[in-house]
């Protein structure tokens, strides 16, 4: 397997980009939006997913912004950059009710993660009707640290740029790359690996960083001696960094409305 995780800007497309439908490209090569842009979706049509049909992704090309086969729940994944246990009080069809989303964005530019993330929380608001309260809790999360002997992390080659991600499996392991990449964009690709827990970033570090992984994510499906390690481990190893399991106050959300659009 050979995907792209993040389509661009750190999509949150692991739940997403293995099966993705190929697109035609683009007529006309486009523009990224302005940075203080706030593109909007001025048509968008919301229909239960086919089931029949196996794909699924969030992705945006020209004008476009399209969702396949996604609950408002991982809509808010995306569309908020939080974990699944930091939504609480959902009605089960919000989990499992999954939707097909056709919308135009009112200029041709690629937005970025931010704007797209934006143009998801009016979507939601707007079509879902979706209300919630925003509090702090106590729960149970991985605190992402440095371990000892230091960071092993590789600056940036190109700090400037957006930060992108790419990821390799072969057999029972998995390569995922990171360019220009801060800890918070590394927390945001990888805590959906980790379904137990939210990870929060407790290194201090604030530089961005190109990052390499390699890692089994199920260490009981392989008999290979010379596979790489789990992925604490591997995070440990290779980056110099730990997860360690604490109790922390963290952001949930709390869902206080929610409704199932009207048919198109």
């Amino acid at each position: 397997m050979n995907c792209r995780l993040f389509s661009f800007h750190f999509v949150v497309a692991f739940l997403f980009a293995a099966q993705m439908p190929a697109q035609a490209p683009a007529a006309v090569p486009v523009q990224k939006a302005a940075a203080d842009a706030h593109p909007s979706l001025v048509v968008a049509t919301v229909k239960p997913h086919d089931p029949n049909s196996q794909h699924q992704g969030i992705n945006a090309r020209g004008d476009r912004f399209t969702v396949l086969n996604q609950s408002v729940a991982s809509m808010m994944l995306f569309a908020y950059a939080i974990h699944p246990k930091q939504i609480i009080d959902a009605p089960d069809w919000m989990l499992h009710d999954r939707w097909d989303i056709e919308a135009k964005i009112d200029t041709p530019a690629e937005p970025s993660l931010r704007q797209m993330q934006e143009m998801m929380q009016r979507l939601l608001a707007d079509r879902f009707q979706l209300h919630f309260t925003r509090e702090k809790r106590e729960l149970p999360v991985y605190a992402i640290r440095v371990a000892k002997g230091g960071p092993k992390l590789t600056p940036a080659a190109h700090p400037d740029h957006e930060a992108d991600q790419t990821a390799n499996g072969h057999g029972t392991d998995l390569t995922q790359i990171y360019t220009s990449a801060t800890i918070a964009d590394f927390i945001l690709g990888m805590q959906f690996f980790v379904p137990d827990r939210p990870m929060v970033d407790q290194t201090g570090l604030t530089g961005r960083y190109d990052i390499r992984l390699r890692y089994t994510p199920d260490e009981s499906r392989t008999t290979d001696p010379n596979a790489p390690p789990g992925l604490f481990t591997a995070i440990q190893q290779q980056l110099g960094l730990k997860l360690e399991p604490v109790k922390v106050p963290i952001d949930v959300f709390k869902i206080d409305h929610v409704e199932r659009p009207g048919e198109n």
